[in-house]
């Protein structure tokens, strides 16, 4: 593999700007490396030669003096981000040859400020999953194998696609999105970093939903500063969105390095769930060691109402998606099967367009809204993430800047050993990240170590609502004293 793909984005950034080497050789570097990757299954789309005509575009900006700050950067875009001219599918059958005629406003701003396409990257079917096994385009395989094993491993969903192309050198950064953890997780299962902002801090514009309340675009990158870097281009204030937030967007890598002494981190003891993981633990607690080392003061806090937070957001997004959905129908765009009249159409088009877990989480969502049941379901969830909100604020009222928490419960598991028979296995994945959807907060993804089976394990921190920033100059600390960890590769 070329050394430029091995590149940080930091590092690629200083050498197109020394003209060390050019975007163009940037970019053929990383397409290459995707076509020997291909097992992985990580990209659902290559695009080579719109990157390679962005790259010389780049070149031409980079000679004027006009480079911007992404200029030349190789990226690859979840496939739940439209794409102007560039099929888009959410990876699901029902949307198989759907072109969009515009782009999303995250990656319209990753192409303002220079950014490279590569490719649209597989996921979990309309983001519905935890492991990328739902996807119509078929799994994910993680480029990390168990020690001694050839045992075919997940990478993690939604945004299984992104994280292993992150990890695998097949770009320097990627677009993810992250509706109960859906970057924070895979980013933990493959050993690199995954931030989920804020609600309403990146625009959902152009983004295909799943769950309107809960989905945040975010990035995913190999070091905490790319995603410092990725994070500034994508995060703005889109009259578009209704949902989207009028706040200032800070200079995100400036944070990256600052000093974390006298931060007040809390430890939610809510989060030392029954059964969990001897090695989880010492993690933890390895994280705590290193925070208090660089001078950040650990305090045990309480979020009584976390042991409702994942039942909650499996009434939540379902309902949101169950109308969200409604959408595809065969009459406007995408799949159609005929039938005898309009209603045959609907049911023909939308039974073999779905796949299994979107068709589940349709009907919970459909019978939790349904006469007689949404007081007792939907509107219960919805009175349980208030209170997980309201947990969370009155830390910050008592002067919490942050929490350290694990990332996942486990390492990646292997393709099919989890959610055969019971869906709900697959749903505990989520277990330490659905709260910070359902509170609206920014959490991020460090890697922090390696399990008894040379696998990555990841720490999350959870911030204040737009207050990045901390985020940031805390996964510093974690990953200087943790390190970076890549994969063998295997798969060329």
């Amino acid at each position: 593999m070329s050394e430029l793909a091995k590149l940080t984005i930091a590092a690629a950034r200083d050498g197109l700007k020394q003209k060390t080497f050019s975007a163009v050789e940037l970019a053929d570097a990383h397409c290459a490396a995707m076509e020997k990757a291909r097992a992985l299954n990580a990209y659902v789309l290559e695009t080579p030669e719109r990157a390679r005509i962005m790259a010389k575009a780049s070149d031409a900006r980079i000679a004027k003096g006009e480079a911007g700050p992404l200029e030349g950067i190789p990226l690859a875009i979840k496939d739940l981000f439209c794409t102007q001219g560039v099929r888009t599918t959410a990876c699901s059958h029902i949307l198989d040859n759907f072109v969009p005629t515009y782009e999303s406003t995250v990656s319209g701003q990753l192409w303002r400020d220079g950014a490279v396409l590569l490719g649209k990257t597989n996921n979990d079917e309309f983001a519905m999953g935890s492991s990328n096994e739902t996807s119509f385009m078929g799994a994910v395989t993680s480029p990390w194998r168990r020690k001694g094993s050839n045992t075919p491993l997940v990478p993690g969903g939604s945004s299984g696609g992104s994280a292993a192309a992150v990890a695998a050198h097949l770009a320097l950064g990627a677009t993810g999105t992250d509706t109960g953890g859906s970057i924070r997780q895979p980013a933990a299962f493959t050993g690199i970093v995954g931030l989920k902002p804020t609600y309403g801090r990146c625009s959902r514009w152009g983004v295909v939903a799943f769950a309107s309340s809960l989905d945040q675009a975010g990035p995913f990158a190999r070091t905490v500063r790319d995603t410092a870097i990725m994070l500034r281009s994508m995060a703005g204030y889109d009259p578009k969105d209704t949902t989207s937030v009028d706040v200032p967007v800070p200079d995100y890598e400036a944070a990256v390095g600052q000093s974390v002494k006298g931060r007040r981190i809390g430890i939610p003891k809510e989060y030392r769930i029954d059964g969990m993981p001897e090695e989880i633990e010492r993690l933890w607690q390895q994280g705590r060691e290193w925070l208090e080392a660089a001078g950040a003061e650990l305090v045990e806090v309480s979020l009584p109402h976390t042991k409702y937070a994942l039942p909650a957001y499996y009434i939540v997004a379902p309902a949101e998606a169950s109308s969200n959905l409604a959408r595809y129908d065969g009459v406007r765009y995408g799949l159609r099967v005929p039938g005898r009249d309009i209603i045959g159409m609907y049911e023909g088009t939308r039974a073999e367009g779905f796949g299994k877990e979107v068709r589940r989480r349709i009907m919970i969502g459909t019978y939790v809204l349904s006469a007689g049941y949404y007081d007792a379901y939907y509107l219960q969830a919805q009175k349980v993430r208030t209170l997980i909100k309201q947990d969370f604020e009155a830390c910050f009222a008592q002067g919490i800047d942050a929490m350290l928490t694990p990332a996942t419960p486990s390492a990646a598991f292997g393709v099919g050993e989890k959610g055969g028979a019971d869906p709900i296995e697959m749903y505990l994945n989520d277990v330490f990240t659905v709260t910070v959807n359902m509170a609206g907060l920014p959490g991020i993804a460090v890697p922090a170590g390696l399990d008894g089976q040379g696998l990555p394990l990841g720490l999350q921190l959870i911030g204040r609502p737009f207050d990045e920033e901390t985020l940031f100059s805390l996964g510093q600390v974690i990953e200087d004293a943790a390190g970076r960890f890549t994969p063998e590769r295997w798969w060329a």
